[in-house]
């Protein structure tokens, strides 16, 4: 299974923005409680925030890539962010991030949640690919970017 099976249209930021990592986290998970109804956005906000404090997902060369285990959802979700001037994320190299990719997964699912972790982190290992994805502007972009990297290694 691709990524594009987890991610949709209603689930993709092009405008990030935010001033500090914990704004950044509750800008997203606003936008997550929005695509999943009955999604409880202070719970995910502690989540996201509880995983931080563990170590950042701020993973260097403008991509950050949280992640948790959500009661409640049904399935791995996936969310596309992408900030145009990068907002702060404590990345490992100390940059702003510009491409997020926020994963919910539902608890005891951690099979599926891993594998879906690698094919992420496989996808941004292309040559060009944070690039790539820094560049999309709407659903149609990001569709296309990732079928287009997951073919050429990404996938």
């Amino acid at each position: 299974m691709g990524l594009l099976n987890y991610l949709c249209p209603s689930c993709i930021d092009t405008q990030l923005r935010g001033e500090s990592k914990e704004e950044v986290v509750r800008s997203m998970a606003s936008m997550a409680g929005r695509a999943i109804p009955g999604l409880d956005v202070e719970g995910l906000v502690r989540v996201l925030m509880e995983r931080e404090a563990l170590g950042t997902t701020g993973i260097g060369c403008g991509v950050a890539i949280p992640h948790g285990k959500i009661p409640g959802i049904d399935r791995p979700r996936l969310f596309f962010f992408r900030s145009p001037s990068g907002v702060p994320f404590d990345a490992i190299d100390h940059r702003p991030v510009r491409v997020i990719f926020l994963l919910l997964a539902p608890e005891g699912h951690a099979s599926l949640y891993l594998q879906v972790l690698a094919r992420i982190s496989r996808l941004l290992k292309v040559d060009g690919a944070v690039e790539r994805l820094a560049q999309v502007e709407e659903w149609e972009g990001l569709e296309e970017a990732v079928r287009e990297l997951e073919a050429v290694g990404g996938g």
